[in-house]
C-alpha cells in the first residue's frame, strides 16, 4: 500500500496536520477537595460560585460584611461545615494559603485591586462577569459526577453555553453516574486481566455500549465483557459523507473514536479526522483497493481496529462489497457503516429556489462514477 503521508491532508502540503484546532481556552479540571478558596462579597452571584466550590469539596472562606438571603441560607444548609464566614471585607491577608480567589466586584476599581492583589500572592483569580480580570472562567456544567462536563464560550455568549448544556443533558442518561463509578471500581480488574492496547480498548468499548443504555451496571457481568473479540483485529469501512462532520452518523463517530489505524484519502476533511481517537495513527493513502485491502488484512491480523474512511456512502459501491467479502473469507471481522451520499445531502440542503409549483421543470439524473484504478 502506498502511504502518501501519516500527517498531512494533501501530498503537496509541507505543514504537519494538527490533531487539535486552535483553542480559545484550555479545558482543565481543578481538584479542590479540602483546599482553601476565597469568595469576596455576599451577593447572589458570589453565592452561586460558593455553592459550586463547596460541591467540589473545597473549604470556602467568605469575606463579606453582609450576605444576600440566598447566601445566608446556603451557609446554614447541609454543607454549612464547608463555609467560614469572616464577616469583614477582604484584604491582602485574606489570600494566604488560598488555591483560588473569586469576587463579585462592585466596580472596575475593586476588580482591579482584587486582581492585582491575587496576582501578587500567586493565586488564580476570577472576577465574576468581568473577563479582563479573570485567570479562569466557569462554564455551564452537566453533572453526572464523577462524569463532569463543562461548556465554555470564552465569556462571549454564556446563554449559548447554557443552551448547549440543556441539549447535552437530554443525551446523557442519569444512570451514567453509576457507570462512571462502576468503571472506577472495575479498572483494577481490567488492568490485571486484559493486555494493554487492543484487549483493553475492546473491553471498554463494550462497557461504553452498555453505559449509554438506560440500565444499571449491576444488571450485567462486567468482568466478562469483550472476551469474544478482544484478541482479534477488525475492519470498519466508514462513510464520511459529503465532507461535513455534522452529517456523520453516530456509529461512524464511534468507529473513529475506537480506531487504531485510520486510512483516508485527500477528500476527507480535517474536521472529520478531528473526531477520531487522538492516539489513532492517521494514514493518507492513494492506492488501488486491492493493495489497501491487503494492508488492512495485515493490520487487522496484528490485532488493530482499522477504519477506512470513504467519501459519501461506500455501501453503494460494488468495490466496497467485493472488498469486504474478500476480508471475510480471510477470517477478518468487517463492518460497513453507511454515510450520507452527496445526492442525499444536496436534496436535504436548504437552497433558495423560486416557486416552481406552476412552472415547468426538468428532472435531474444522478450518475455514480469512479476514477480508474481507485
Amino acid at each position: 500500500m502506498k502511504i502518501i503521508s501519516s500527517q498531512h491532508n494533501k501530498p503537496s502540503s509541507s505543514k504537519r496536520r494538527n490533531r487539535v484546532e486552535d483553542l480559545a481556552t484550555l479545558p482543565v479540571f481543578f481538584k479542590l477537595k479540602d483546599k482553601q478558596v476565597l469568595i469576596a462579597n455576599g451577593s447572589d452571584a458570589a453565592c452561586w460560585k460558593a455553592e459550586l466550590l463547596a460541591a467540589s469539596g473545597a473549604v470556602v472562606h467568605v469575606y463579606a460584611t453582609t450576605l444576600s438571603a440566598d447566601f445566608s441560607e446556603l451557609l446554614n444548609g447541609s454543607n454549612a461545615s464547608r463555609f467560614i464566614w469572616h464577616k469583614t471585607n477582604w484584604n491582602q491577608d485574606s489570600f494566604d494559603d488560598m488555591s483560588i480567589a473569586i469576587i463579585d466586584a462592585q466596580n472596575d476599581e475593586e476588580a482591579r485591586a482584587f486582581y492585582d492583589t491575587a496576582k501578587s500572592m500567586g493565586v488564580p483569580v476570577n472576577v465574576i462577569d468581568n473577563p479582563p480580570f479573570c485567570d479562569f472562567q466557569f462554564g455551564s456544567i452537566v453533572n453526572r459526577s464523577p462524569v463532569v462536563i463543562s461548556i465554555s464560550t470564552d465569556g462571549a455568549a454564556p446563554i449559548l453555553g447554557q443552551a448547549i448544556r440543556r441539549r447535552i443533558e437530554t443525551l446523557l442518561p442519569k444512570t451514567l453516574a453509576h457507570w462512571a463509578q462502576a468503571a472506577t471500581d472495575i479498572r483494577g480488574h481490567v488492568n490485571a486481566t486484559r493486555q494493554m492496547g487492543a484487549e483493553r480498548r475492546t473491553y471498554w468499548n463494550a462497557f461504553v455500549d452498555l453505559a449509554f443504555g438506560r440500565s444499571l451496571p449491576n444488571e450485567f457481568d462486567l468482568k466478562s465483557l469483550g472476551y469474544t473479540s478482544a484478541n482479534k483485529g477488525r475492519v470498519s469501512v466508514v462513510g464520511a459523507g459529503p465532507g461535513n462532520e455534522e452529517l456523520l452518523t453516530l456509529k461512524a463517530v464511534r468507529a473513529l473514536q475506537s480506531a487504531d489505524i485510520i486510512l483516508f484519502d485527500d477528500c476527507v476533511s480535517n474536521s472529520i479526522l478531528e473526531l477520531a481517537r487522538r492516539e489513532a495513527k492517521r494514514m493518507l493513502v492513494e492506492d488501488s483497493e486491492d493493495d489497501i485491502s491487503a494492508a488492512m488484512v495485515q493490520l487487522a491480523k496484528n490485532g488493530k481496529h482499522v477504519v477506512q474512511l470513504k467519501s459519501g456512502d461506500p455501501s453503494f459501491l460494488a468495490a466496497t462489497n467485493t472488498q469486504l467479502a474478500a476480508l471475510k473469507q480471510l477470517g477478518i471481522t468487517v463492518e460497513i457503516i453507511p454515510g450520507i451520499s452527496a445526492a442525499s445531502a444536496m436534496a436535504a440542503a436548504k437552497i433558495n429556489l423560486p416557486n416552481i409549483a406552476d412552472q415547468d421543470y426538468q428532472p435531474a439524473t444522478l450518475v455514480a462514477g469512479i476514477v480508474a484504478g481507485r
